[in-house]
C-alpha cells in the first residue's frame, strides 16, 4: 500500500523539515505486522514528493487475527497487504507523528503555512460507496479525483473493482492534510486491525476536533470510524454535538449515529468468552507485547489463541490450581510438542498474592476474569506483586460488571457463587486510576459484550500501560 505527498511551490526540498524525513535518504520503520519506508522518488525545487510505502507480511496476519471469517483460507488470501486500510492510518502516526503536531524545529513559519499539497493514495477499499468520497473530502476543500478498474477485463460481469487510486489536492497545512487523512482512511476500510475502546474516541475528537464537528458527513465519519460500535458511536456523537452547539454549527442528530451503526449486515453473535478472549488479544497486539504471562490462566484457553499468533514469542502460564495447569498442558498438547514450542510456552504454578521472580520479565500480563475471586483485603498483596514486583510495560485485566447482572437474575447479584466481589463500572474505574497512579501507570478502559443501553456490557476490561520516566 502506497501514499504519496507531493508539494509544489518554490523550495519545495523542504517538505523534509516538515516531515522530520531527509529527501537523500531513505528509511525504514518496523510496525507490529510489517514494515514501512519513506522515500522521495521525486526532489526538485518546484516539486517535491514523499511516499509512504507499507510492506505488510501476510502470514504474520494469518491464523485467526482480524477480519478473519473463522479461519480458513481466509486468513491467507485476503486484501490486507495491498490496500490502504487502518494499516495506513497506524503507519501515518508512527511515521509522520510529529509533523502531525505541527512542529517544526527550523521552518516553523513553512509549518504554518498553507501549501499547495497533492495526496495520492493507492487503493483505497470503497465497496461501491464512490460517491461518499466526494462526500467527504470536498467539505474539507480538497479537489477529489480517483481512478476505478474493472474488477477483470476477462470478465466484464465481475463488475467495478470495489477500489479506487484516489488523488485529493488543496491549499492546506501539512498537519492538516495528515489528520484528515489519519482519520478517513479508516472510514473506507470496513476491517480495521486494531483494538477498539474509549481511548478511539478521545483519539478522533483530539485529531478531528477542528473539523469534524462542523463536518456535514460527521455522523458517518464517526461511525465508520469507531467500526460502528454502538457505545462508542454515541459517546462520539453526544461529544461532537456540545461542541457544534458552542460554534453554532448543526447538531448531529443521533438518528443519523444509529443509522451509521446499522447500515452493515448484522454480526455472527459469539459467546461473551470468546469475545472477551478475543479483545485481550487485541489489546495485547495493540501494545506490541511479544513476552506474555496469563496469571491465573485456569485450562488455558487464552494460552492456546496466544500460541496461534507469531507475535508472541514467549508465553507464560501461572496458576494456583495444578490439576487446571495440567489440563492447559493437554489442551496446548505439550506432551507431544517439539522443542521450539517447549521453549516458547512455560506453565507453572503460582499465586498471584505472593511475590513471584517468575512473573518478571514480561512485556504484558494478563488477568482475565480472576480478581473477583480474591477476598477484598488481599488485593493490596495482588498490586504490589503485579505492578511493583513483576512491572510489566502492560497490563490487561478483565472483571465482571456487576450492574449487568440484573440481565442474568432479577436480583442482580454475584454472576458466580465462588465470587468473592464484583464491581459497578463507577468502582472499577476509581480502583484502577487509583492504583495506576499509586504504581506509574497510565489506564483505558473498554467494555465487552452486548451492551445494555442502561447498564452497560457484562465485561469492563482496563488495560494499564507503564508510563515512561
Amino acid at each position: 500500500m502506497l501514499l504519496k505527498i507531493s508539494y509544489t511551490g518554490s523550495n519545495t526540498p523542504e517538505l523534509g523539515y516538515l516531515l522530520y524525513k531527509n529527501p537523500y535518504r531513505p528509511q525504514v520503520f518496523e510496525l507490529n505486522h510489517g514494515k514501512a519506508y519513506v522515500f522521495y522518488p521525486e526532489v526538485s525545487d518546484e516539486r517535491t514528493t514523499a511516499a509512504l510505502l507499507l510492506d505488510i507480511d501476510p502470514v504474520d496476519l494469518a491464523r485467526g487475527k482480524t477480519g478473519s471469517a473463522g479461519g480458513g483460507l481466509f486468513d491467507y488470501v485476503n486484501d490486507r497487504p495491498y490496500v490502504s486500510s487502518s494499516f495506513m492510518s497506524t503507519a501515518i502516526s508512527r511515521v509522520f507523528g510529529t509533523a502531525m503536531t505541527g512542529r517544526a524545529d527550523t521552518r516553523q513559519e513553512l509549518s504554518d503555512s498553507a501549501l499547495d499539497l497533492t495526496a495520492e493514495i493507492t487503493m483505497l477499499p470503497c465497496r461501491g460507496e464512490q460517491e461518499k468520497i466526494n462526500g467527504v473530502f470536498e467539505p474539507l476543500g480538497y479537489e477529489v479525483s480517483y481512478e476505478s478498474f474493472m474488477s477483470d477485463e476477462r470478465f466484464s460481469g465481475w463488475g467495478m473493482s470495489k477500489y479506487v487510486n484516489l488523488t485529493l489536492k488543496n491549499k492546506i497545512r501539512l498537519r492538516d492534510l495528515l489528520k484528515h487523512l489519519y482519520v478517513t482512511i479508516p472510514v473506507f476500510d470496513r476491517q480495521k486491525h486494531y483494538w477498539f475502546g474509549e481511548d478511539e474516541v478521545e483519539k478522533l475528537l483530539r485529531i478531528g476536533g477542528d473539523w469534524l464537528p462542523s463536518h456535514p458527513e460527521k455522523t458517518y465519519i464517526t461511525g465508520r470510524y469507531l467500526n460502528r460500535k454502538r457505545s462508542l458511536v454515541n459517546m462520539a456523537v453526544a461529544k461532537l454535538a456540545e461542541s457544534a452547539k458552542e460554534a453554532g454549527d448543526d447538531v448531529p442528530d443521533v438518528t443519523d449515529a444509529t443509522d451509521a451503526v446499522n447500515e452493515e449486515k448484522p454480526e455472527i453473535k459469539i459467546n461473551l468468552n470468546a469475545q472477551r478472549l478475543g479483545s485481550v488479544i487485541a489489546a495485547l497486539k495493540n501494545c506490541g507485547a511479544k513476552r506474555v504471562i496469563d496469571i491465573g490462566c485456569g485450562e488455558g484457553n487464552l494460552l492456546n489463541l496466544l500460541v496461534k499468533e507469531r507475535q508472541f514469542s514467549s508465553i507464560a502460564g501461572a496458576d494456583v490450581s495444578g490439576a487446571a495447569l495440567e489440563r492447559a498442558a493437554e489442551k496446548l498438547k505439550l506432551e507431544y510438542a517439539g522443542d521450539s514450542m517447549r521453549e516458547r510456552v512455560n506453565l507453572f504454578q503460582g499465586s498471584l498474592i505472593y511475590k513471584d521472580a517468575r512473573f518478571a520479565g514480561y512485556d504484558a500480563a494478563c488477568v482475565v476474569e480472576v480478581i473477583e475471586h480474591l477476598d477484598i483485603p488481599r488485593l493490596a498483596a495482588f498490586e504490589r506483586v503485579l505492578f511493583e514486583f513483576a512491572k510489566p510495560t502492560a497490563v490487561v485485566l478483565t472483571t465482571p460488571n456487576k450492574e449487568y447482572n440484573i440481565n442474568y437474575t432479577d436480583s442482580g447479584n454475584l454472576r458466580h457463587s465462588d465470587h468473592r466481589f464484583e464491581w459497578t463500572r463507577a468502582e472499577f474505574k476509581d480502583w484502577a486510576k487509583k492504583t495506576a497512579d499509586k504504581f506509574g501507570y497510565a489506564v483505558q478502559f473498554s467494555e465487552i459484550g452486548e451492551r445494555d443501553e442502561l447498564h452497560g456490557s457484562p465485561t469492563q476490561m482496563g488495560v494499564f500501560t507503564l508510563c515512561e520516566l
